[in-house]
């Protein structure tokens, strides 16, 4: 059980892995017990402190009854702690107790955090973080123990904190002119602190920026008069300076003149016209605010946040009004491109998959489609027993182990025409494992990227919206159209005929799929196929991870539709699916890299930049894996170009954990040093609005670091391992020499998820099944491996290593022997 602690308000304790259920404390003496360990910041409080601290005077039992506190503590705090073991929560150490609470498990460490993450953001990361903050506030810090000397100055740091972080919040509302927002707030402020100078500055100006420059003014005077009569003193420079910009009407003063100039009156202009012309409940806002979403996403940090929450709310409004055709381009208008295969919230996901199949049937009931051709879009046999599909309760990378599908052995060729890559393949050594036997393919040839790739018998040429002839078919800058690869799915992704949706022309199309009209004579099924491809690609992207092959089978059939369309921007929503639903096994970087080849052709010839630097990204992940570092060079930097010239700050976040990577596979620097590139690469996710990239990450690729270099994992209790915790448990056990329990640990690890780091934790489970000899688990982990013999393990990541797979098969085979 995961406990949290709340000191912002009366001290309190709940169960963190339900919804928040209370723990019962018992009395006030427990409580000060535990607040005081949690003043300690899980330092050690000697028993004779605590005995100082709970009694003025102290009764002759005090030592025995501070240690029947502790114990009715430890009770509630971990109810499922066998007899006789050791706390894990509450321990007894030296000659006293700590609390060993997690970073993020007390409200006012949180607090604290939050509040120092958003004075490194801008405006728009920084008010999420501190609207957040400040509502975890339930009353007075330590509100029950305000006359203890040892709460005292524990109560009033966090008091002037909260102070600070309303005035802040003020000053991120004003810059992101939503001053209106922060009136009630300051004026609440001011009524309990008055002598705050920069909370009645910022006042007046918000409500000058409101229209209401008299009250400003009155506001300016009120403050003079108070610090004059009460305090003896006059307003400060910025005080008297704003007052007199008020009475000049100083230009600076309008918000559009202090963000941006020209282009923000523009937008303020248009914005305001907007709202006036379009009524409030027009169901065109809908699809506005859907592409508002669709860039406000890629701003990172707080805009992210605010895209996934109000994407949810934007799609239920839309389901509300019964407009299938509506929904569905409200769902497919947010095609943002995605680069890392771990939900950042399964929930909101699996509600947005769900309103994509329940609006397909829709379409399909409005189009006159059989029902046993809708509502199931995966192939029939296809799906396993008792696994469940996006949207049916389960989170992605949950459940059994999958099935691989048949046909799905694949390919992919470069520029210079070099064959396969997998086991057995030859090219370039590793850079940084010479000697080792491992080789990374030889897909491309130095100084000439690897060409874009189309289906198999796709060759026909015809003139359309790509300008080059067949779907798919690009120019590499030097005239010459790009080769076809052999890197496609058996079932879905050969020939699709102009007049029928399916390999030879059948009218049926494939399993579960239906054709609207024929071709593209008929606008409306066009527009119907078009709508549904992005619905398709939609469930692709947002149930990656996962193990049921309904996913794949989704990009599969959306990318056969944007190819039949010839339509680019749908072409590279779909290929986004694809990269998403290519992680079934081992070993398919050379699919990615074939993916992400495609993804920057098409996107540089049709302006689709998002989708550009998401191609980059693929490949340097892709190249990352096969140890090719130059190749990887150019793709992290070309990224970085775009992401700088269009405002895309995220870009930076996995460059900067690439260049951490980089250090670490190519051996150039001490562990000490990769450590602190890792650390400041973790420091960039912080704010950066992926949770489900930041948890647990900088542990695990420090853990990878370690067993990569043959040393033990890092065992600090304070450590919070995320979802990694379950591949990473066995290897920190048998570092603490507990052997059985690293035994029992392995047997309880499910597969990994079929993401990114699919490689590194198979190879995690490898070590941890060589140190305490489990057959078994050594059997499945180098069956698992095989197939990508010839990558770097975890390199695909663009995040971290654990080193050449190919040295962890042979330690595995060794073992099996």
């Amino acid at each position: 059980m995961r406990v949290g602690f709340g000191v912002l308000g009366p001290v309190v304790a709940w169960d963190a892995d339900t919804d928040g259920r209370a723990i019962a404390l018992k009395g006030p003496r427990h409580r000060a017990v535990l607040a005081r360990l949690i003043v300690a910041r899980r330092r050690v409080v000697p028993v004779s402190r605590l005995i100082e601290d709970l009694w003025a005077e102290p009764p002759p039992g005090a030592v025995g009854a501070v240690r029947t506190f502790v114990a009715a503590l430890r009770r509630a705090l971990e109810p499922q702690r066998p007899p006789r073991t050791p706390a894990r929560l509450l321990v007894t150490e030296g000659p006293g107790y700590a609390l060993r609470a997690d970073p993020d498990a007390v409200d006012a460490w949180r607090f604290e955090q939050d509040v120092s993450a958003a004075a490194t953001l801008p405006p728009d990361g920084a008010l999420p973080r501190l609207e957040e903050a400040l509502s975890r506030w339930r009353g007075p810090a330590y509100a029950e123990f305000a006359d203890e000397g040892w709460a005292r100055g524990e109560r009033s740091r966090l008091a002037e904190l909260r102070l600070h972080a309303v005035e802040r919040q003020a000053e991120a509302r004003l810059a992101l002119v939503r001053a209106a927002e922060a009136v009630p707030d300051l004026e609440a402020h001011l009524a309990e602190h008055p002598w705050r100078e920069g909370a009645w500055r910022a006042l007046a100006l918000a409500l000058y920026r409101t229209g209401r420059q008299g009250d400003a003014l009155a506001v300016l005077r009120r403050a003079r008069t108070l610090l004059v009569e009460q305090l003896g003193v006059d307003p400060g420079p910025e005080l008297r300076r704003l007052e007199t910009d008020i009475l000049g009407q100083a230009p600076h003063l309008d918000p559009t003149a202090t963000r941006g100039g020209a282009a923000a009156q523009v937008w303020a202009d248009t914005t305001a016209a907007y709202d006036r012309t379009v009524a409030s409940g027009a169901r065109t806002r809908l699809e506005s605010t859907a592409a508002l979403l669709r860039d406000l996403s890629m701003t990172g940090g707080g805009g992210l946040l605010t895209a996934r929450r109000q994407r949810v709310a934007a799609v239920a409004a839309a389901e509300e009004l019964g407009d299938p055709e509506l929904t569905a381009r409200v769902i497919g208008a947010y095609d943002v491109p995605a680069i890392w295969t771990r939900l950042d919230d399964p929930q909101q996901a699996a509600s947005i998959v769900a309103a994509a199949e329940r609006t397909l049937a829709a379409l399909a009931a409005d189009f006159g489609a059989p029902d046993d051709e809708v509502p199931d879009l995966e192939p029939p046999g296809r799906r396993e027993p008792g696994r469940q599909a996006p949207g049916e309760g389960s989170s992605p990378g949950e459940g059994p182990s999958g099935h691989e599908a048949s046909g799905h052995e694949t390919t992919g060729h470069g520029a210079s025409g070099h064959g396969a890559s997998g086991p057995g393949a030859t090219g370039r050594a590793v850079p940084g494992y010479e000697g080792l036997g491992h080789e990374a393919p030889d897909h491309e040839a130095p100084d000439h990227e690897a060409t874009a790739h189309v289906p198999p018998g796709q060759g026909a040429s015809r003139r359309g919206a790509f300008g080059h002839g067949a779907a798919g078919h690009a120019v590499a800058g030097h005239g010459a159209p790009e080769r076809p690869v052999a890197d496609h799915w058996a079932s879905g992704r050969e020939a699709v005929g102009r007049g029928s949706s399916a390999p030879g022309g059948d009218d049926r199309g494939a399993p579960g799929h239906r054709t609207f009209g024929r071709g593209t004579a008929d606008g409306a099924a066009t527009r119907h196929d078009a709508i549904r491809a992005r619905l398709l690609a939609t469930i692709a992207v947002e149930s990656r991870g996962g193990r049921y092959e309904r996913g794949r089978w989704a990009a599969r059939q959306a990318e056969e539709i944007a190819r039949r369309l010839d339509d680019p921007g749908l072409l590279a929503f779909a290929l986004n699916g694809v990269f998403m639903q290519s992680f079934e096994r081992a070993g398919l970087a050379p699919r990615r890299d074939a993916t992400g080849t495609e993804l920057i052709a098409l996107a540089a010839r049709h302006g689709l930049v998002a989708f550009e630097v998401l191609g980059h990204l693929i490949r340097l992940q892709a190249r990352g894996a096969f140890g090719d570092f130059a190749a990887a060079d150019r793709h992290a930097a070309a990224a970085e170009r775009l992401g700088e010239r269009h405002e895309r700050p995220l870009v930076g976040v996995f460059t900067a954990w690439y260049r951490a990577l980089r250090l670490a596979a190519t051996g150039r620097a001490d562990e000490a040093a990769i450590a602190a590139a890792y650390r400041d690469a973790a420091a960039r996710l912080d704010g950066a609005g992926m949770p489900g990239l930041e948890r647990g990450l900088l542990p695990l690729a420090l853990l990878c670091l370690r067993v990569e270099r043959g040393r033990p994992a890092p065992t600090d209790a304070a450590l919070d391992w995320g979802p990694y915790a379950p591949w990473a448990r066995p290897l920190v056990l048998l570092a603490r020499d507990r052997h059985a329990e690293a035994a029992a640990a392995l047997r309880a690890v499910p597969e990994p998820p079929r993401d990114l780091l699919l490689e590194a934790l198979w190879c995690l489970t490898g070590r941890a099944a060589i140190a305490v000899g489990d057959q078994e688990t050594i059997a499945r982990a180098h069956a698992a491996l095989a197939p990508a013999a010839a990558e770097l393990a975890g390199a695909g990541s663009g995040l971290l290593t654990v080193g050449p797979v190919s040295r962890h098969l042979t330690d595995l085979a060794e073992a099996l022997r």
